[in-house]
């Protein structure tokens, strides 16, 4: 199964860059971030006619948004928690595979926190820490089992997750409170399949910010989307590719799709 995460701001907007992805990497199962479209305005058909049948979304105007899409059937999981007491389209998940032993795909798209990394002057990042403390707690007493976690977790945990980390210590997405929250909702019971693809001491990145001219040049990207497998299916994760090139492609996201194989 070839599973694609990517925080596309703005499907719609995005759409024929999406059918061009599609159409080259094949994959079974696509995971969205940012969708930003209400449900009655979804794409549905459109998708359909890519060969997604299958379609769990969840929406709102201009902001958030998550969409899992698949070649195959699955079982939404309807009841997830609302996370900060906010109906903000942040995480869906859904079943698929064997009924009596289903992998469950949850997909997040973690708040981005704000410019001012400090949790009294800037709610926004008050909000993202709260958030990161009630899923890291919610798993830990749902420990999880046969599960993959995906999406734009809004966090580069690791030195080489940055264009600098001496430079980026007081920036939001890699501070020290942030950073510690990541990694315990990691351990508990995810292996990061990404790092496993890439060694700690090399760098990569799945963001480059609009504001760079030239991104590829300057090359200051973060990591901050991310392939999580639980760690009893962790074996069976094959290979993992950050599509590095669509970033350079006509109206892209900041974002690049990343996608891990895992045998099923």
């Amino acid at each position: 199964m070839r599973i694609m995460t990517w925080n596309i701001n703005s499907l719609r907007l995005r759409l024929p860059l999406l059918q061009q992805i599609v159409m080259r990497d094949q994959p079974d199962i696509l995971c969205l971030q940012e969708t930003k479209v209400t449900d009655d305005l979804f794409p549905a058909e459109s998708l359909t006619a890519l060969g997604f049948e299958y379609q769990h979304f969840t929406g709102m105007k201009s902001y958030n948004g998550v969409a899992i899409l698949s070649r195959t059937p699955f079982i939404r999981v309807l009841e997830t928690p609302i996370w900060c007491e906010k109906s903000d389209c942040r995480h869906n998940a859904v079943e698929i595979g064997d009924a009596s032993k289903p992998i469950t795909i949850h997909n997040f798209y973690v708040p981005a926190g704000g410019d001012i990394p400090d949790p009294v002057e800037n709610p926004k990042f008050a909000h993202k820490l709260r958030f990161l403390d009630e899923v890291t707690a919610w798993f830990a007493a749902h420990r999880p089992e046969r599960a993959i976690l995906v999406g734009d977790l809004n966090t580069a945990p690791l030195e080489q997750d940055v264009w600098s980390h001496k430079q980026l210590l007081n920036v939001v997405c890699h501070t020290e409170p942030e950073v510690r929250r990541h990694v315990a909702w990691q351990n508990t019971g995810f292996t990061d399949v990404m790092r496993v693809m890439v060694p700690a001491d090399q760098k990569l990145y799945t963001w480059w910010s609009y504001r760079n001219r030239d991104w590829a040049a300057s090359d200051r990207g973060r990591r901050l989307d991310h392939i999580w497998v639980s760690d009893d299916i962790a074996a069976r994760f094959e290979t993992m590719r950050v599509l590095r090139d669509i970033r350079g492609a006509a109206g892209p996201s900041d974002h690049v799709p990343v996608f891990a194989d895992i045998a099923l």
